[in-house]
């Protein structure tokens, strides 16, 4: 008798055991999650991708350092974990939208403020308070960061406790064994992370994970009552907390898109995240039986607007089509929308090449009708001319890094080479900038051809303009810069090269004319676009070329715009 009340003993500890490891690798796959969510989300809407996301996991990997060293204060460790559980999923499913709430009321206070008091629309309220508020507003995320972080550290210490507390005498190899259930379940959250989180709702991705914290807390709470105080409480906790998670789920993305759109000029119309980015069209009605504008926008940055993109367009594409000996074969890299294409297609070439990463956004510009709304539709096939479906274009979806190695190993050749890549705002786009990068499309462009780059503002990022073109020269083109004033972005820059023969500009002397119509630019309006103020090169020679690893560009570009930001407000 005796023999079986231990075996049953046994067995129940064992079961206890194995529940609470459990319990273990499902909170460190839902930490994991809530960690690469928390960075995913705040990068989306803060920008600078790779710094915010560093900054996020950083802090709260510290944070969770510190969370474990105060976990000792916890006197009774299952009441504390019970709570700890009812607060970390409290904060992972609502952080995100309240950073959204907060970062969108910052941006339109000061129009309330300007409606309220009857300030004119030019004047910029960026004063005392306001400025506070943003910058408040903006730290949110690395606020929330850090609780969380140090919420999700305490829950290691705790278990361990509840461990030994369960078998009645310490484990000599309790740390070991919830250690390697918090690795595997940070595996696991990782893999969900990757394959199911990110292609959905990013509030439903929130609710999800914290319905696992939930059920764990609550599970926890019915397994081991007998060490618990105020259970009814706790039991009640769980199910107003559940009925949240499960509004959240249900209506948190329309509240966080509510949100988002708050923090564009414009209506937001339509958007979509594709694994590769975060797409939005917003739409500005101007009355007066005026054509609403339309803009496009990638990961919160502007990507083209109705109203000008045209200037952008024709000054990227004609200027290297113009200097070109050819125009029978051309590379476009970037330019998913499709709007390079349809300027290139005016030279009527034989065959277009053009390289984009993301199928999704190629799609929405290829057959609008499928995706967007009837007008936005109707304007993107007004704005494309249907490029992507004219004869002669090849789309190839990879990364451009990779797939111009596929091109020169076909031994294929091109006349122009047009690169309408984002700015180098990520680490990943910053080798596409780079010496590497650039030698090898010299190897694919013909003799007599051209190649020119977007390359940001020379006004607000004018190291990392200089930079483009010092690197192009590296690669061995003949190189030359240009600008224009493109009113949605400001004053823009361009780098063009050939690989032999005379320079671009040179060449372009020779014509009357652009040789194919367009509606803003004139070859004398280029010509001029090749000067620079006085004194813009001086301290060209300071300025480093970018090497493939070197980031030199991005530090640029993120140190060019950091400094216009701060100076703005």
């Amino acid at each position: 008798m005796l023999s079986k009340l231990l075996r049953s003993k046994k067995t129940t500890l064992l079961l206890d055991d194995a529940f609470l490891i459990l319990i273990m690798a499902t909170l460190a796959c839902c930490g994991l999650i809530y960690e690469y969510l928390l960075s995913h989300y705040s990068a989306r809407i803060l920008g600078s991708v790779e710094t915010v996301i560093y900054a996020i996991i950083g802090i709260m990997i510290v944070s969770m350092g510190i969370g474990a060293f105060t976990a000792k204060k916890v006197k009774n460790a299952f009441q504390g974990f019970v709570v700890l559980e009812l607060v970390v999923a409290l904060i992972g499913c609502t952080a995100t939208l309240l950073i959204a709430s907060v970062i969108a009321f910052s941006q339109t206070l000061p129009q309330v403020i300007a409606d309220t008091y009857l300030i004119p629309n030019d004047v910029m309220l960026k004063g005392d308070f306001l400025s506070t508020f943003t910058s408040f507003s903006t730290s949110l995320p690395y606020v929330f960061a850090f609780v969380l972080g140090f919420l999700i550290g305490m829950e290691i210490p705790l278990i361990a406790r509840i461990r030994e507390t369960v078998y009645g005498h310490h484990l000599d190899h309790n740390a070991g064994t919830i250690y390697g259930a918090d690795y595997i379940g940070a595996g696991i959250g990782a893999a969900i992370w990757v394959l199911f989180m990110l292609k959905i709702e990013i509030s439903a991705a929130a609710a999800l994970t914290a319905s696992l914290n939930l059920a764990a807390g609550f599970i926890f709470l019915i397994r081991f009552r007998q060490y618990l105080k105020h259970k009814t409480k706790l039991i009640i906790g769980h199910c107003l907390l559940a009925l949240v998670v499960i509004g959240i789920f249900m209506f948190g993305g329309h509240w966080q898109s509510k949100m988002q759109n708050m923090l564009y000029l414009d209506k937001v119309i339509y958007q979509t995240q594709t694994p590769y980015q975060n797409l939005v069209f917003t739409e500005r009605l101007l009355g007066g039986g005026y054509q609403p504008i339309y803009s496009f926008y990638i990961n919160g940055r502007l990507q083209f607007s109705s109203l000008d993109e045209h200037i952008y367009h024709e000054f990227l594409v004609h200027p290297a089509m113009q200097a070109s000996g050819q125009h029978n074969n051309i590379l476009i890299l970037g330019g998913g929308d499709g709007l390079a294409l349809r300027e290139v297609q005016k030279w009527q070439p034989d065959s277009v090449t053009l390289i984009d990463l993301d199928p999704n956004l190629v799609s929405l510009f290829q057959q609008p009708e499928q995706f967007l709304p009837a007008a936005l539709s109707n304007k993107v096939k007004s704005l494309t001319q249907d490029s992507f479906n004219q004869a002669g274009v090849t789309v190839i979806h990879d990364d451009a890094f990779i797939a111009i190695d596929k091109l020169l190993a076909k031994q294929q050749m091109f006349d122009t080479i047009i690169v309408d890549f984002p700015d180098p705002s990520h680490p990943d786009l910053n080798k596409l900038y780079s010496v590497n990068f650039y030698y090898r499309l010299k190897h694919l462009l013909n003799g007599d051809g051209a190649i020119v780059i977007q390359s940001t503002s020379p006004f607000h990022a004018k190291p990392a303009f200089i930079s483009i073109a010092k690197t192009l020269a590296e690669a061995g083109f003949n190189t030359e810069q240009y600008h224009q004033n493109v009113p949605s972005f400001g004053e823009w820059g361009w780098t063009i090269g050939t690989k032999s023969g005379q320079l671009a500009s040179t060449r372009l002397s020779h014509f009357e004319d652009i040789s194919v119509p367009t509606k803003w630019l004139t070859l004398p309006l280029l010509n001029g676009a090749f000067v620079f103020n006085k004194d813009f090169y001086k301290n060209k020679y300071e300025i480093k070329v970018n090497f493939l690893g070197s980031h030199a560009l991005y530090q640029y570009h993120q140190t060019s715009w950091e400094v216009e930001t701060e100076f703005s407000k």
